[in-house]
């Protein structure tokens, strides 16, 4: 526990940095195997087919065990150094991780937050970061300088309170005072090479998402494919060294920093039922994360005693609630009414249309403007405002707006407004003419057939899905990356989305 020692924060990364060499034995132990197995079945095979490849002599089978150790032993030590000096910087890079906006409240919230609890902690500085994602989970990296860092998704600022959020960096925090952040950060790191072969044999794509060159994993080296196949059991075998008790223990001690067991047992149990898949290489860092991808439905069975990086989600919460005291059965139900009071505070968006209208009766009045863009529909000065907490350009006249493409999905993971009958059945219509388009390229205005001028930079602007996971056509300028909704564009879009599950686009 936190409070029940004196704890020197340069001791534990000392001690967890001499606790690395065990990882290092065990990746070395692990590349000993693998280099003296592929040498023997390579030489063996050979000499079926060329007499006289392997020699007769007694010496041969010892000098052989010495060139494999001493290749895996080069082998071993460049991967243990890589991984040290580059990997958190590479995992940060590859989750595409920002720093947070002083524009944005939701981000300004967040480094506020990263700063009283590290505050509470005595520790030095922490950097917070942002993961531009809708899923929700959080992570603590430990850079190679020996400064921690916080990372949490926009999913989990958009949907957690301000305890919650708390508890969840106040668990991250206490996973660096506990020396596991070093130690994790290591373990996960050792994948970041196999990440690097992996995108080296992925064919590239253009921006629009379309491959450059296909016959790019013909020619992939065979051995490229080796090291890949390889890269399963060494990241097993790593994992296997992470105690899942960790998480345990960083739940209590994050209790003693926050003080609300009740906000990180909400957190946990929220982060577990709603999407917390981080990409396609989210098994890889697993560990890192407050609740592991695809953590749905998990088990306490004999294998994932073994080989799952978590507890079992109830177990958590049981340990959490006893702390109150409550049951898990509360918490769920708090949940649930914490989401049942946040839906009727939503503000209800009505269509474009029907604010012009009130508009002209005299009910609203136009802002003034003092934007040097302008609509690339109306011609007229863009007013900066806010939606959903994120800086927009928008016409008073047609209701377009101007959003940079990193922001998008920020408004789309925040759940600040609910939508009127009128935006429903917008989308509704767009659905269904959408998915009779059989090249999906309509608009969500049919009116407009043509790309305008980015109001940013002059370019003109491109026809391109949101995403390719979310196929809608939207207008997006390749040379300043922002993205022109006309009006209702960006509602349709939320709805469709955020009616995912029901929608099949």
């Amino acid at each position: 526990m936190v409070s029940q020692r004196n704890w020197d924060f340069y001791a534990v990364q000392k001690a967890q940095w001499f606790k690395s060499l065990f990882v290092f034995a065990a990746l070395l132990i692990f590349y000993v195997f693998s280099v003296g197995f592929v040498s023997c079945a390579l030489l063996f095979s050979l000499g079926l087919f060329i007499p006289g490849l392997i020699p007769s002599t007694p010496n041969f089978l010892t000098q052989l065990i010495l060139v494999s150790f001493l290749i895996a032993l080069f082998i071993a030590a460049f991967h243990f150094y890589d991984a040290r000096a580059h990997g958190a910087r590479f995992i940060r890079r590859r989750l595409q991780a920002r720093s947070p906006e002083p524009a944005d409240r939701y981000h300004v919230q967040f480094s506020n937050a990263v700063d009283e609890m590290r505050i509470a902690a005595g520790l030095p500085r922490v950097k917070p970061y942002v993961l531009p994602t809708f899923a929700v989970n959080s992570m603590a990296l430990m850079e190679s300088s020996g400064q921690p860092s916080v990372l949490v998704t926009e999913g989990l600022l958009a949907e957690f309170t301000r305890d919650e959020l708390e508890a969840v960096i106040a668990h991250e925090l206490a996973h660096i005072i506990r020396g596991d952040t070093i130690y994790i950060t290591l373990v996960c790191s050792l994948g970041n090479f196999f990440e690097r072969l992996k995108l080296a044999v992925e064919p590239e794509r253009n921006p629009s998402g379309f491959l450059i060159n296909s016959d790019q994993s013909k020619n992939t080296p065979f051995f490229f494919y080796i090291a890949l196949a390889l890269s399963l059991p060494v990241l097993r075998l790593l994992s296997t060294l992470i105690s899942r008790q960790r998480e345990i223990l960083a739940d209590a001690a994050g209790v003693e920093l926050c003080r609300n067991p009740r906000a990180l047992a909400r957190a946990i149990y929220r982060a577990h039922v709603q999407n917390s898949f981080i990409g396609d290489f989210s098994l890889t860092y697993s560990p890192l994360l407050i609740v592991p991808p695809y953590s749905e439905g998990q088990s306490d069975t004999f294998l994932n005693r073994i080989f799952s990086s978590h507890p079992p989600l109830m177990l958590r919460i049981k340990n959490l609630a006893d702390m109150v005291p409550t049951s898990p059965a509360e918490i769920i139900e708090e949940i649930y009414n914490i989401r049942r009071t946040r839906k009727e505070a939503q503000v209800v968006l009505d269509s474009y249309e029907t604010k012009i209208a009130l508009m002209r009766m005299g009910r609203h009045k136009y802002f003034s403007s003092g934007s040097r863009n302008r609509c690339p529909r109306c011609r007229i000065p863009l007013r900066t405002s806010f939606y959903e907490g994120v800086p927009t350009q928008t016409c008073e006249k047609c209701g377009g707006k101007l959003i940079k493409a990193i922001h998008v999905e920020r408004i789309i993971a925040r759940k600040e407004v609910a939508f009127s009958q009128t935006l429903l059945n917008k989308a509704k219509k767009f659905k269904h003419l959408y998915m009779q388009n059989p090249f999906r390229s309509v608009r969500t205005n049919l009116a407009k057939t043509s790309s305008p001028a980015c109001p940013y930079c002059g370019t003109k602007m491109v026809l391109r899905p949101y995403t390719y996971q979310y196929i809608v056509p939207v207008d997006k300028c390749l040379a300043c990356q922002n993205i022109w909704f006309d009006m209702d564009e960006l509602e349709i879009l939320q709805i469709l989305i955020e009616n995912r599950e029901s929608i099949s686009l």
